[in-house]
């Protein structure tokens, strides 16, 4: 089950204000979804999330099927049961993971042979493997498996990544059967235009609810990714959600949404949570660094997160330098917060005509 429904569109850019509809309810986009790799936003609770309004979170097929098993999630009633998450779920396909993670892997046109990067031992993911994996899962929105190509790579590389990615895509459409599930697909082509435009009108065809841009934030300058974004846009139906996989960082949220996507997902703002890092207004500062040890002011002073109105710069460092579990939850709950709440500021200024003017005075401020 899926419904989207743009309301306001930019006249200036191709930002745009959007409903979307699944079977756990509604979620405004543009949206930044926090990762739930392993079936939990690292250190947060659901009533963290939802305290903060995230409607949607992301889980990953890879790592959910080498533990604890899919079987075992369905034996708990799905993964919203499994998780006690009564919001929307997206599961990515894994296959990313099993690109990036495993260092012995055989990729065949009939599917994937890899290594666990857990115990060592050996398996074979093919696209209805991977179907049958996320509709027993049971997430809102599920991800087509497909090829996405290293940065860089050579063209050849890159086509037959275009290639596997939309023969897989067909074989997932045929095999997809849960109806309160929606599927995506996902299009690829790295930084080669022409291959861009093969992967999105093959997918267009194949008529997907969602479409999410892949193979992009894996190395690339941001200006090629952004030229790329803006490239696609006429390439995608108006009339569905673009999903940009795996981006985050405050600055590619604002340039993605003035190029038309919709949602996006990212691992950093938890990871850099737990190396002591923290997003501000004026970027990212290192709380574990010595300047901090006397800084009794919050992370970010224009913060009203439960964070930022009750700790310090130097509580959450000495929290740090004492390898007190508090120090990821805390930095973990500000760092999504921020992006959250930097979602929820971006989609009011595209409903009062003002992203131009939003985007220009944060940037003012922010480095990166």
């Amino acid at each position: 089950m899926l419904k989207f429904e743009v309301q306001v569109t930019s006249s200036r850019n191709q930002a745009r204000l959007g409903r979307l509809t699944l079977s756990h309810g509604e979620v405004e986009t543009p949206v930044f979804m926090p990762v739930g790799t392993q079936a939990t936003v690292k250190t947060m609770t659901p009533e963290d999330l939802y305290e903060m309004g995230v409607g949607v979170i992301l889980a990953n097929t890879y790592h959910l099927y080498l533990r604890p098993g899919e079987e075992l999630v369905a034996k708990a009633g799905g993964l919203h049961k499994f998780m006690n998450w009564k919001r929307n779920i997206l599961t990515d396909s894994g296959g990313f993971q099993v690109f990036s993670l495993s260092k012995l892997r055989k990729i065949s046109d009939e599917g994937v042979e890899f290594q666990s990067h857990i115990d060592g031992s050996r398996h074979f993911l093919t696209p209805e493997k991977v179907m049958d994996i996320e509709q027993k899962l049971g997430a809102d929105i599920a991800m087509c498996f497909d090829e996405c190509a290293p940065y860089p790579c050579s063209y050849e590389e890159a086509e037959q990544a275009v290639e596997r990615t939309t023969l897989w895509a067909k074989r997932c459409r045929e095999v997809h059967r849960r109806e309160d599930q929606a599927l995506f697909g996902i299009v690829q082509g790295n930084v080669f235009p022409d291959l861009r435009v093969r992967s999105a009108e093959e997918l267009v065809k194949l008529d997907f609810p969602g479409y999410a841009i892949g193979g992009l934030s894996v190395g690339e300058p941001k200006e090629k990714m952004y030229e790329i974004l803006e490239f696609m846009h006429p390439l995608l139906p108006a009339n569905k959600p673009r999903y940009l996989m795996g981006v985050g960082e405050p600055e590619d949220l604002i340039e993605g949404v003035i190029r038309g996507v919709d949602m996006f997902d990212c691992v950093l703002p938890t990871r850099l949570a737990r190396h002591g890092t923290a997003y501000t207004h004026k970027g990212k500062i290192t709380v574990r660094n010595a300047v901090y040890a006397e800084d009794f002011s919050p992370i970010d002073d224009r913060c009203d997160c439960y964070v930022c109105r009750n700790y310090s710069r130097a509580y959450l460092r000495h929290l740090i330098k004492a390898e007190e579990i508090l120090a990821h939850r805390l930095l973990t709950y500000h760092n999504v917060y921020f992006l959250v709440n930097l979602m929820a500021k971006i989609r009011e200024a595209i409903r009062e005509g003002e992203l131009e003017r939003f985007s220009q005075e944060f940037f003012r401020e922010y480095k990166y």
